[in-house]
């Protein structure tokens, strides 16, 4: 049995040179689970670890039932903070093969985005944005929708200077 990776299908979505560059991303299903509050926080660390399992539990069903594929990283989609609070869906992105029949699924459409690899500290992370604007600006489009984020690096075992994000932002 041949293990699927969706790092391999969709390379070109997760191409991300230091440079902003534009792309298209096709639909995508992600088991996501959604919250507020402080990225690192109690519910968000909560969280990650719920989302995990299922995700690993699902993997192994579907692994049994004879098909197999590497769980993805971990990714965000940030919204606007409201009442103070960040409003945050962490995302594992996950065959089309697995249904909503096995789990609850969001689909993502984000179609033509801005994208760069932020190497650095997560608080860094709103200079590498200021980049992607004016990237957009000089290709004259906008941004939309909410802001995505792919962990590339597990913060717990990377020090900060060496963390690696993918930023992805959906423009118009």
């Amino acid at each position: 049995m041949k293990k699927i990776d969706l790092y391999q299908i969709h390379k070109s979505e997760y191409v991300a040179p230091k440079k902003p560059v534009l792309i298209t991303c096709q639909p995508a299903q992600y088991l996501a689970v959604k919250g507020k509050g402080e990225p690192g926080g109690e519910a968000f660390q909560a969280a990650i670890q719920k989302l995990y399992r299922t995700a690993f539990t699902i993997k192994m069903a579907s692994k049994f039932a004879g098909r197999d594929y590497a769980v993805c990283k971990l990714e965000g989609v940030w919204r606007a903070p409201k009442e103070g609070l960040n409003n945050w869906t962490l995302m594992i992105r996950t065959p089309d093969f697995i249904t909503k029949a096995d789990v609850p699924l969001i689909r993502l459409d984000e179609g033509r985005a801005v994208q760069l690899l932020h190497v650095g500290p997560y608080d860094r992370i709103p200079e590498s944005v200021a980049r992607m604007q004016e990237f957009a600006a000089v290709e004259k489009l906008r941004f939309k929708g909410a802001h995505h984020e792919i962990y590339l690096s597990d913060p717990r075992r990377v020090e900060p200077a060496r963390l690696r994000t993918i930023l992805r932002q959906s423009v118009k």
